[in-house]
């Protein structure tokens, strides 16, 4: 579902990401991919930013919508609320090191497609 305000956490990292200010990235957000809305997304390497909050802890239907997004070549990349805005620094350096391939996808982000899953539907 598509918001228009944003909560504090991503207030502050759109404005590390907008304008192409972090390594000459473009980004957008509230994008909407297939049947789901990421938070940020870089399309042009098909990596997408989540910030959650305490309902995500659970992450069920977390992991279950990243497997989905798997399917359809995307990598989700996950930060907390308090690790956004305490760490910004941090989370801009993890997210670099994503786009340019540093990151391997067991240490941060789900990239595994699930074999009953097909392009964000299941078969």
């Amino acid at each position: 579902m598509l918001r228009r305000r944003l909560t504090d956490a991503e207030r502050k990292l759109w404005l590390r990401l907008r304008d192409r200010r972090l390594g000459g990235y473009k980004f957008l957000r509230q994008v909407p991919i297939g049947r789901y809305v990421a938070d940020f997304a870089c399309r042009d390497v098909k990596l997408i930013f989540e910030v959650d909050g305490s309902r995500h802890a659970r992450g069920d239907r977390d992991a279950h919508r990243d497997a989905a997004l798997a399917c359809d070549g995307y990598k989700v990349l996950r930060f907390w609320n308090p690790e956004v805005l305490l760490n910004i620094e941090y989370v801009c350096e993890t997210i670099v090191a994503a786009l340019e391939g540093r990151l391997q996808p067991s240490d941060r982000f789900r990239s595994a497609c699930p074999p009953h899953e097909s392009h964000g539907r299941p078969a």
